[in-house]
């Protein structure tokens, strides 16, 4: 590694890989650092993403997509459930491959990627960020650059070190659970399941992700309040959901974790600094998704950074141009989200089951359907889904 860059971005996942990516497209020297030694690995999400928001970025390659899915499946706690027809709407990644695929279009443009590189603090001259320590190989030395883009995750520690506040209140977080299972039998591969109701997952939901008719990612999230109360956790309840319904899969894999949903605007950027991905909390209110959103929020940090340096000026108030371009792009669709997800939490499961029953044997259901059946019964939920719709969400 060199002594000084123009930018340097820490996490090499989604955000990360796109963010340097861009960034070294527009002519930016940048250095990528991993923490692990291998880039993609452990696979810490349910490993879906929408077709056309990816596509901004990738065309989807046969080689790192494991399943396309064309419906899912809203399952009510009395097993009933809605088919949502949403032809080539979602795909089911292989990680592994995805994210090392991203970093090696970042490379190919001239990123420097290194692995098993650990930033262990950040360098900061009057209340700018101008570098980062970093533990590569047993050796620690200091990386000066203009600007870091942290996209080091939940646990983001570089945005605190550089004075920002990233602590997520437990109310605004969902802990999941995950088991990649092999020796399950679905009908269809192409399904995505969805459990909903108090039943399954309190104060969140349960999944299925099909990878093939025989192998998926099968998880749930809860809200650690109920963990606390009741002292049951999420790899509690998906024991209990698998026994119910794939009570003879062999797990293969497994992953905890945490994910910030609070979908609050909060800064994402100060001197020297921009911050991406989960550890800007810019995962989806609504489904805790974070890839695309990590994507698009890495390409706008790069556009910034590129302004940034060519002026010469990484302060506050440049970089702060970031903050508004991903409001546009995204964020400004996680209020009207939140609070969707917030009357949602409201519903008891008898009101789910009526759901279930109301729509199951409806040909051709889409998601509009399914809320426009909602509002008759929950008419405030209206105000937030016509937000979304004059944001051409839907």
């Amino acid at each position: 590694m060199k002594s000084a860059y123009d930018v340097i971005v820490v996490g090499a996942g989604p955000g990360g890989s796109t963010a340097a990516r861009y960034a070294s497209e527009a002519g930016l020297d940048v250095l990528l650092l991993e923490k692990r030694q291998e880039i993609g690995a452990p696979v810490r999400c349910a490993e879906g993403v929408g077709t056309e928001t990816l596509r901004r970025f990738i065309e989807p390659d046969p080689k790192w997509v494991a399943q396309a899915i064309n419906r899912c499946r809203l399952i009510a706690p009395n097993e009933k459930y809605v088919e949502i027809f949403a032809p080539e709407e979602g795909l089911v990644l292989e990680r592994k491959i995805f994210d090392r695929r991203l970093a090696e279009l970042a490379s190919e443009l001239g990123t420097d990627v290194r692995c098993k590189a650990r930033v262990t603090g950040v360098i900061k001259q009057n209340d700018t960020v101008t570098g980062v320590t970093v533990k590569h190989l047993g050796r620690e030395r200091d990386i000066h650059c203009k600007i870091v883009i942290a996209a080091d995750g939940v646990e983001s520690q570089v945005a605190r070190w550089a004075g920002m506040n990233t602590v997520v209140k437990l109310v605004d977080l969902d802990v999941c659970a995950q088991f990649l299972v092999s020796g399950i039998k679905l009908d269809e591969a192409d399904t995505c399941w969805f459990f909903v109701g108090h039943e399954y997952a309190p104060g969140g939901y349960g999944w299925v992700f099909p990878k093939s008719n025989n192998l998926a990612n099968i998880g749930l999230g809860i809200s650690p309040l109920h963990t606390t109360k009741h002292k049951e956790t999420a790899l509690d309840r998906l024991h209990l959901l698998m026994e119910r319904f794939f009570p003879d899969a062999s797990i293969v894999a497994m992953v905890v974790g945490g994910i910030p949903i609070d979908g609050k605007p909060r800064p994402i950027s100060t001197n020297g600094l921009m911050v991406i991905g989960d550890a800007a909390h810019q995962a989806d209110p609504m489904t805790g998704g974070g890839i695309t959103n990590a994507m698009i929020a890495g390409k706008e940090a790069a556009i910034v950074a590129a302004r940034a340096v060519r002026a010469n000026d990484v302060s506050l108030g440049v970089l702060q141009e970031y903050d508004r371009r991903w409001h546009r792009e995204a964020g400004r669709a996680f209020k009207p989200l939140r609070s969707i997800v917030e009357q949602i939490m409201e519903f008891d499961d008898a009101f789910f089951n009526s759901l279930a029953d109301e729509l199951h044997d409806r040909p051709r259901i889409t998601l509009v359907d399914v809320f426009k059946t909602a509002i008759r019964t929950r008419p405030r939920l209206l105000w937030d889904i016509g937000q979304l719709v004059a944001m051409g969400w839907f």
